[in-house]
């Protein structure tokens, strides 16, 4: 069987080129970075460690890599005889793929291949498959076409779920991953039934189980970021041994968990156990995870439907408490590194504009005690 993978990087070959692998397929990785895909076709094959007491490794072999931008009809090629197709390439580069996708779905209703084929976007969003899909149908102009794609082609919205740092090793395909995984696939969206992959969970509802993980992991993540960052601290796991930073962590999953708790009937303390295992992930210390890489692109983070507003926004219309959720936003404000052009662009904004007009602009937010409560914090915090 053969797996179409668009995105040859660490989370790419660490976590769904695992699954996939161990699924018995074939993998062509697609990427543009040369130095990786290099690399697949001279090896054929690459170690995955993980971060743990006796650091395991997993060998992935049978992989291949190519360029969509110097070999694109290789990739029309390969999604011509696809069985699955996967993506784990960032929200942002998705709409940059769906012309490939299109011309590659094309040339498999123009051989006659009336197999179904699933593609699932593995990103950090929720509906990152149906954004695709929408995408990919743009640049498709012929109806045949447009009825064949719905007719056998499958975009199930998926979350998925591992921490990958950054790192850098002597071989650059290897890939050092937390044990964790967890990919969860809407089946509502498949079209080709016959494959099922172990080590994924199949739900007829998505949507609990991604805000779950959006709220909680990266949410937490981040918060860690911004709490551990205006503590001094350089990584995440040095950060929540400090008490404080703990105690706003945990504090702003219990707000996003009562969310979850009163919006999806989620057990209170099933969440809670979960809770407990999303903090003890983030306290590995053999992921030495920077507090720079995870606290990176503010603004984007401090989206309008983005880890932390949605949840304030939800929360507050249920009049549940976001205490925690504003105090972070605000630390958020004060995260300066001078590598992330967001961060920068940021701090330019609130070096020459009213705080409470930046607030609004990158969050979207029209309630104003929120605004001011944000703002509040933001001017005490940067006093101290």
């Amino acid at each position: 069987m053969l797996a179409v993978h668009f995105g040859a990087g660490n989370i790419g070959r660490g976590f769904i080129g695992e699954v996939l692998y161990k699924n018995g397929f074939e993998i062509s990785f697609i990427d543009v970075n040369d130095t990786i895909i290099d690399a697949l076709n001279d090896q054929g094959s690459y170690t995955i460690e993980l971060a743990e007491d006796g650091a395991t490794s997993i060998d992935i072999s049978n992989v291949k890599g190519i360029n969509s931008k110097t070999h694109l009809q290789a990739v029309v090629d390969e999604i011509k005889q696809a069985d699955i197709i996967t993506t784990a390439i960032g929200a942002n580069i998705l709409p940059l793929i769906a012309p490939t996708i299109a011309e590659g779905l094309s040339a498999r209703y123009g051989s006659g291949n009336i197999t179904p084929l699933d593609i699932i976007a593995c990103e950090n969003m929720i509906g990152g498959s149906t954004l695709l899909k929408e995408e990919v149908l743009q640049h498709i102009d012929s109806e045949e076409i447009k009825e064949y794609i719905n007719s056998y082609i499958g975009f199930p919205d998926a979350a998925v779920d591992r921490i990958v740092p950054i790192q850098s090793h002597e071989d650059v395909l290897k890939v050092m991953v937390e044990p964790y995984k967890e990919w969860v696939i809407d089946r509502s969206g498949i079209k080709n039934t016959n494959i099922q992959l172990d080590s994924v969970s199949y739900v007829d509802d998505l949507a609990p189980y991604i805000e779950r993980k959006l709220f909680t992991v990266n949410t937490g993540h981040a918060t860690t970021a911004y709490h551990g960052k205006y503590a001094g601290y350089d990584y995440i796991h040095e950060a929540l041994k400090d008490d404080e930073v703990y105690k706003s962590v945990r504090g702003a999953l219990e707000e996003t968990g009562q969310l979850m708790i009163d919006k999806w009937n989620f057990d209170k303390k099933e969440h809670q156990v979960y809770i407990d295992k999303i903090l003890e992930r983030f306290k590995n210390s053999k992921l030495a995870d920077k507090i720079d890489r995870v606290g990176r692109g503010p603004i984007r983070k401090a989206g309008y439907s983005d880890r932390f507003v949605q949840p304030i926004r939800e929360a507050t219309e249920r009049n549940l408490s976001v205490d925690y959720l504003t105090t972070t936003l605000a630390k958020l404000l004060l995260f300066d590194v001078s590598e992330d052009s967001e961060s920068i662009k940021l701090q330019e904004r609130l070096a020459n504009e009213d705080v409470k007009d930046v607030v609004i602009d990158i969050t979207g937010l029209t309630n104003d005690k929120l605004v001011n409560s944000i703002a509040k914090k933001y001017n005490k915090l940067n006093k101290n």
